[in-house]
């Protein structure tokens, strides 16, 4: 028992106490009656009551009398199901015990269904299906209580909630096991565990091997303990994909507005949950998440509850619940209720054999319970195994002997007395366990299914009977998630299917059975195929059909629909972020695929193609490229000739690749092929020529050529805004494209309106967190910063990092160019400390993913020159700032802007340590080649002009520096305005520096 002490009453009304008396099932009720009665004034005691079968029921309801206080029993059909005991047993115990003592017992009733005749004597009053103000009153009318207003007001907590009020999100969690038996132990741990935890996420994982009963306690726990929460949303976590669909998909449910892309939808659920809004009583189960991955771990107030058979869970700071098997009185009890016809010392003479291990259990109570096969025969097949073979080939993860030889037993009369039955059952074995959309199967027309399934598609009546027959033997469960409220058409019906139950039948099917039947499987999943990747409305499928691809064997199918549908997949994962699973499951098509086709065949060219596309978007970016560059030497090699198209397209790639790898001459040398090729094979208004002009701006652009790269940008703007239409993500990639142009021009006024406007139609079109948006607003921060007058980019940019790191992840190319840029601002404005954090990260990452001679990683070397600069370490400062500028002038040439901006800021290093020579005759030579690269109205044209001023003043070349200074300060406020930045700190006689902005395209 548990005491929950109330108020101190006030005078004049009388405290009294309560023994609160429930079986394990019914603790969320037992706690709101006791929150009602303690804010009244009364003390309670809470009271778990579940007698062990050998118990009599007399002497257990009499040891309820030794409590003091007056005994409030809360009753449903469940509780008399208690031991299990018969109903003559509770008719003489309430007619005795209770009716002698009926002035301590009282009762409430929460079922709508009948209680036994005898219940009379309780006086039970109904709590089934009212409201919370309406059971209170009766309760306190029951007890004879004053039925006024509540004396306190207690604070928020379990039992606060009113358990006929469902959470106000419920996520797919799956029914309720009318027979769940016992771990009322383990369920009262598991919640003492995720209340008592500190302010902050409370993790728990259930840990044990398959069968032990894992996802039946989270579905019960979630079930039974419902009203302490929310939200309860249940994640299938067998596979990263569905994983992070399943948990984007509770964004909308919580009213939270963002994109279609799983990241941006993840990082919205992240964000709501971690500051509790619009909830903070939520609960997120991850069911079967065996591998590791806690970046999508959720924070905040709520509670996540994981089943998993790693235990490297225990690493990660959640609380390990060792999930052992039944106690041999949860078994017996479970095997009575399922199979009423058997005796107590029977049931325990099975759950010993079995081992206590529920799923085997669940499978001898199913089969005793549905036939009328004698214990002792039962029994005897079991021990003797004559159906041994399945146990004989081991690897069951710890699974008893016995239990499999009873698998055997069941599945194999089966087959003599409900052949379709096995025939569905064993067709399931060709899908990937866990969730399996069995009903696509009668999509299918009859000729393309075996002479012995072709009743699957027609036969309505004996599709029913053979799955409503697996279900009542618990071999499978039905999945109603996802479908239309009601019950679900036979095309639309989801099944469950444990891993265990997966293998098991898998063993006991004939190698050709299992043939036949995957093929079956593979023409369902090429008929389900939406066949358009790019619609983010259809990626729930997309995410539906992937976990059961390699099962079926479609990775190595001859079928062309087929291998179409595992190509559709792969663009999936390219356009809805999953990456990882993506660049998985290409190695997996691969090794496939390599044994199927020579390596130039066009199907192995559209593989690597999306493999490509995926390892770059992941920042994979060396193997990527000898990934493409081995696959256009051998289209060159051909003979005869490859196909132009398949030339041009391997082109392509290797053209990214280059671009990502730094190497810029070469990719936009092998750019204008692959446009000139694509515009005289597609003609000038294909998507694929579209994509290809835009490549050759980003190429223009990396090598510094900023005007040629916006005609261009801009001339592919209008032909997308013509030919796609103005809101087409791929016109408004272009638009970013000119806006970042504009402002590499020096044009930031006219940058900042177009990216603007730009932000504006991302919103639109793909919502705030598309990681298109994220670069969207990332352009638009710089565009802001540059044309100045913008306060709060800071703030912003760390906001944008937030989502970024969500969206990405901390490592990704994209959010590392971000730390950079938010390292720079932070700098420019006075915060050191932050900004030598950030760039030191943006340098280390940037090292790690391109190597320390790419041009990237060398830029960065001049932001880590101007941290030391502003920290008075000027000599440490000039070294950087030298080596920047020689190795980018290496690797670029002169001419760069890159290596422009890197020897104005060398200039200023040789300044300030006393190298005036030095300086002056760098910032003369800097000002010569800006001028002829840039424009003599460049921004940075100008920052040199100044730069070079000061360089002429400290050597007391004080006229030519004078009018030097004023065509400076003149060009500056005719360009960007008097009041910019810029022209305010040349007024000023402050030294100009250059940040450098990572940039991979």
């Amino acid at each position: 028992m548990s005491e929950r002490t109330g108020a101190q009453t006030r005078p004049g009304h009388r405290s009294e106490h309560f023994v609160v008396v429930f079986a394990g099932f019914h603790r969320p009720w037992a706690t709101w009656i006791a929150h009602r009665l303690e804010s009244h004034g009364h003390r309670v005691t809470l009271h778990r009551w579940d007698p062990r079968r050998e118990v009599p029921l007399e002497t257990a309801l009499g040891d309820l009398l030794l409590a003091s206080g007056r005994l409030l029993l809360v009753l449903s059909d469940w509780f008399f199901e208690l031991g299990p005991r018969r109903e003559g047993e509770w008719s003489e115990a309430l007619r005795g015990v209770v009716a002698e003592n009926a002035d301590r017992f009282a009762a409430v009733n929460l079922t709508n269904r009948s209680l036994l005749p005898a219940t009379a004597v309780l006086e039970p009053v109904d709590l089934w299906g009212i409201g919370s103000q309406e059971a209170e009153r009766r309760l306190l009318g029951r007890l004879s209580l004053p039925t006024g207003a509540a004396r306190r007001t207690l604070p928020d907590g379990p039992g606060t909630r009113y358990p006929n009020d469902p959470p106000a999100v419920w996520g797919e969690v799956p029914r309720r096991n009318a027979r769940f038996t016992g771990r009322d132990d383990l369920l009262n741990r598991l919640q003492e565990h995720l209340m008592d935890a500190e302010q902050g996420t409370a993790v728990c994982t259930l840990l044990g091997m398959s069968g032990i009963g894992k996802t039946q306690l989270a579905t019960e726990y979630a079930h039974r303990f419902s009203s302490d929460y929310d939200v309860i949303w249940w994640v299938n976590s067998d596979m990263r994909g569905t994983q992070r669909e399943r948990l984007g998909e509770l964004a909308p449910e919580l009213g939270l507005v963002s994109g279609s892309e799983p990241g941006e939808r993840i990082r919205a659920v992240h964000d709501a949950l971690r500051r509790g809004e619009p909830y903070g009583r939520w609960l997120l189960i991850f069911d079967g998440w065996d591998e590791i991955d806690t970046d999508l771990l959720p924070e905040g107030p709520g509670h996540v509850l994981i089943t998993s058979r790693n235990r490297s869970w225990t690493t990660t700071g959640a609380v390990p619940l060792e999930v052992p098997g039944f106690q041999r009185h949860e078994s017996t009890g479970y095997l009575m209720r399922r199979a009423p016809r058997i005796t107590a010392a029977e049931a325990a003479e099975v759950a010993a054999e079995l081992g206590d291990i529920p799923l085997a259990l669940v499978q001898a109570a199913a089969w005793l319970g549905e036939s009328d096969m004698d214990v002792a025969d039962y029994l005897r097949m079991v021990r003797d195994g004559e159906f041994s073979g399945l146990a004989d080939q081991g690897d069951f993860d710890g699974v008893p002997r016995s239990s499999l030889t009873s698998w055997s037993i069941l599945i194999n009369r089966l087959r003599e007395t409900q052949p379709h039955a096995v025939e569905l059952l064993t067709l399931c074995t060709a899908f990937a366990p866990g969730r399996i959309p069995i009903g696509l199967v009668r999509h299918l027309p009859p000729d393309q299914l075996p002479e012995n399934l072709t009743w699957l598609a027609g036969d309505l009546p004996g599709w029913t009977r053979a799955l409503d027959s697996l279900v009542n033997y618990s071999v499978l469960t039905r999945d109603t998630r996802g479908t239309v409220p009601g019950e679900p058409g036979p095309e639309q019906e989801s099944v469950h299917m444990h891993r265990l139950v997966h293998d098991i039948v898998g063993r006991l099917t004939s190698p050709d059975e299992y043939r036949a039947h995957r093929r079956v499987v593979r023409r369902m999943l090429a008929a389900a195929d939406p066949g358009n990747p790019q619609d983010s409305r259809l990626w729930p499928r997309y995410a539906e059909l992937l976990p059961h691809l390699e099962p079926s064997g479609a990775l190595g199918s001859h079928d062309r629909r087929v291998q179409e549908t595992v190509l559709n997949c792969l663009r999936y994962c390219h356009r809805s972020g999953e990456f990882r699973t993506g660049m998985e499951l290409a190695e997996q098509v691969r090794a496939r695929w390599s044994e199927l086709f020579p390596p130039d065949h066009r199907r192995m060219l559209d593989l690597t193609a999306q493999q490509g596309n995926i390892m770059r978007s992941y920042g994979v970016f060396r193997p990527a490229f000898e990934l493409d560059r081995d696959i256009l030497a051998r289209l060159r090699e051909a003979v005869p000739a490859a196909d132009p198209t398949a030339l041009m397209t391997a082109t392509s790639c290797l053209a990214a690749d280059q671009r990502y790898l730094g190497q810029y001459g070469e990719a936009l040398q092998m750019q204008r092929q692959v446009l000139e090729t694509a515009d005289e094979l597609l003609g000038p208004d294909d998507y694929f020529t579209l994509n290809a002009a835009h490549n050759l701006g980003v190429g223009l652009r990396l090598l510094g050529r900023y005007a040629d790269a916006y005609e261009t940008d801009l001339e592919n703007l209008r032909r997308r805004e013509s030919l796609l239409r103005a809101r087409h993500a791929a016109t408004l990639v272009s638009g970013i494209a000119c806006a970042r142009d504009l402002r590499m021009m020096g044009r930031y006024r006219d940058a900042l309106a177009r990216q603007e406007l730009g932000m504006r139609l991302h919103l639109q079109v793909l919502g705030p967190h598309h990681p298109q948006t994220l670069r969207a607003r990332h352009n638009l921060l710089l565009c802001e910063r540059r044309a100045g007058g913008f306060q709060d980019v800071g703030a912003a940019m760390a906001l944008l990092l937030e989502q970024m790191e969500q969206v990405h992840g901390r490592g990704h190319y994209a959010t590392i160019g971000l730390v950079v840029d938010h390292g720079n601002h932070a700098r420019e404005h006075g915060d050191l400390g932050q900004a030598r954090e950030l760039i030191a990260e943006g340098e280390a990452g940037f090292r790690a993913l391109l190597g320390p001679a790419h041009p990237i990683t060398t830029g960065m070397l001049t932001n880590t020159g101007l941290v030391l600069q502003a920290a008075g370490e000027r000599a440490e400062a000039l070294t950087m700032f030298e080596a920047a500028y020689a190795g980018l002038a290496a690797t670029l040439g002169p001419d760069h802007p890159w290596v422009l901006g890197c020897a104005l800021n060398a200039a200023a290093g040789r300044n300030f340590t006393g190298r005036l020579d030095g300086a002056l005759e760098l910032s003369r030579d800097t000002l010569r080649r800006s001028r002829h690269a840039l424009g003599e109205d460049h921004p940075l044209t100008l920052s040199c002009e100044v730069a070079l001023a000061m360089d002429l003043r400290a050597v007391r070349e004080h006229e030519e520096a004078t009018k030097v200074e004023q065509d400076a300060l003149q060009r500056l406020t005719r360009t960007l305005g008097a009041q910019h930045p810029h022209a305010l700190s040349a007024r000023q006689r402050a030294r100009p520096y250059w940040d450098f902005e990572p940039y991979l395209g």
